[in-house]
C-alpha cells in the first residue's frame, strides 16, 4: 500500500520522501535570506518584535528550531507536509465541546501525558497529593450534580446491550477528599465520567442517554463522596477521525486501559485531574495515551449485602494547597 489518507483531502504518497535509500536522500538544505546572510531559522526568529509576548519571545526560538531541524532530519517533503497540516484541520473540524480530536492526537502521542508531568511538578507543594493524569478528549462540563450515594448509570434496563455486563461489574465507589495535611476537605466537588462497557462515551453512543455516567459530587462535613457507577472497561480509542487513523499507521496498540475519570476541585487548594485504573485491566502496561502510573491503579473488591453493586472501592484524592 503506498497511498495512505490521514486527513479529509491529503493522500501521502509513502514514496514521497519516506523510503528514500542512502544513495537517494536528497541533499540537506539551509535556505539564507537576502538579510545579512541570515538562515531561514534566525531570520524567523529574528522576526519577533521587541512587543511580543513575553512567554512567546521565550519559548517560541526553541520551537522554530526543533521544527526547522526536524524537518531538515528527516527530509520533510511538501506532500508529507501537507498531509499533515490536512491532518490537523481535519482534528479542529471534528472536534466539539464533546470531544477533542487535536488533544486525542496529542494523547497517543504522549505529548499531554509530558505536559501534565511538567505543570504537577512545577505547582507541587507537596509530594503526598494524588498524582495527576491527562485529562483526555471526552470531557464535558457541567455534568449533573447528585447527591452522596446516587448511581451515574442512567436508564439501565433489560434492553440496555451490555446490561449484563453492567450488572456484573456494578460498582460502589466512595472515599475521601483530604488535604495535604490529613485534614478533610468538606464542599469538595469530585467530577467523574467514565466510557460504558461497550467503551463508549455518551456522546459517542446514540443509545445512551445524555450524560450517562457523568456525575459530580459534593463532600459532606466529613470530606466524603459516594456514588455508584461501574468498575471501568478497556477499549481503543475511536478509529473514525485522523487520530486513530494516524496510530494504525504506526502500527501501535489502540487500547486504553480500563479507567475512571476524576476532577476533584476544592477552595484554596489546586484543582486534581487525575484517572484511576482497574488492577485486572490487561492493558495496564500499554496504555495508547501513556497514562498509568502505578500510585492510580486500584483493587475493587467484591461488595456484598447492596443489591445495586457487587464491587467496592474506597480511594481517597490529596489535593495541595494553592499558595
Amino acid at each position: 500500500m503506498e497511498n495512505v489518507r490521514i486527513g479529509n483531502d491529503a493522500i501521502l504518497n509513502l514514496r514521497m520522501g519516506i523510503t528514500f535509500s542512502d544513495d537517494q536522500a536528497p541533499e540537506e538544505v539551509q535556505p539564507t535570506s537576502a538579510k545579512d546572510g541570515q538562515s531561514l531559522i534566525d531570520q524567523v526568529i529574528a522576526a519577533t518584535g521587541p512587543k511580543a509576548h513575553p512567554r512567546l519571545a521565550q519559548i517560541m526560538p526553541s520551537l522554530v528550531r526543533h521544527l526547522h531541524e526536524f524537518a531538515q532530519e528527516v527530509k520533510l517533503t511538501v506532500p508529507e507536509w501537507k498531509a499533515a497540516v490536512d491532518m490537523l484541520n481535519e482534528c479542529g473540524q471534528i472536534s466539539n465541546d464533546r470531544r477533542n480530536e487535536t488533544q486525542l492526537l496529542c494523547d497517543i502521542l504522549g505529548l499531554e501525558s509530558l505536559v501534565d508531568a511538567i505543570t504537577s511538578n512545577l505547582l507541587a507543594s507537596s509530594s503526598a497529593s494524588t498524582p495527576s493524569a491527562v485529562l483526555g478528549p471526552f470531557y464535558r462540563h457541567n455534568a449533573p450534580l447528585l447527591p452522596n450515594g446516587s448511581s451515574i448509570v442512567k436508564n439501565l434496563t433489560p434492553e440496555t446491550p451490555w446490561f449484563h455486563q453492567a450488572i456484573a461489574d456494578s460498582a460502589y465507589i466512595t472515599g475521601c477528599v483530604l488535604s495535604t495535611d490529613g485534614r478533610p476537605i468538606p464542599g469538595a466537588i469530585v467530577d467523574t465520567w467514565l466510557a460504558a462497557p461497550n467503551g463508549l462515551y455518551e456522546q459517542q453512543d446514540d443509545f445512551q442517554t445524555d450524560m450517562n455516567l457523568r456525575g459530580r459530587f459534593e463532600t459532606d462535613q466529613d470530606g466524603r463522596f459516594a456514588f455508584y457507577a461501574l468498575r471501568p472497561t478497556s477499549y481503543p480509542i475511536p478509529f473514525d477521525g485522523p487520530a486513530g487513523r494516524f496510530l494504525a499507521l504506526l502500527d501501535r496498540n489502540p487500547n486504553r486501559p480500563g479507567h475512571i475519570h476524576f476532577v476533584v476541585s476544592a477552595p484554596k487548594h489546586r484543582a486534581l485531574t487525575t484517572q484511576i485504573f482497574d488492577g485486572r485491566d490487561k492493558y495496564l502496561t500499554e496504555d495508547a495515551v501513556f497514562a498509568v502510573k502505578d500510585e492510580l491503579v486500584v483493587k475493587f473488591l467484591p461488595h456484598k449485602g447492596d443489591p445495586k453493586a457487587r464491587w467496592y472501592l474506597e480511594y481517597d484524592f490529596v489535593l495541595s494547597r494553592a499558595y
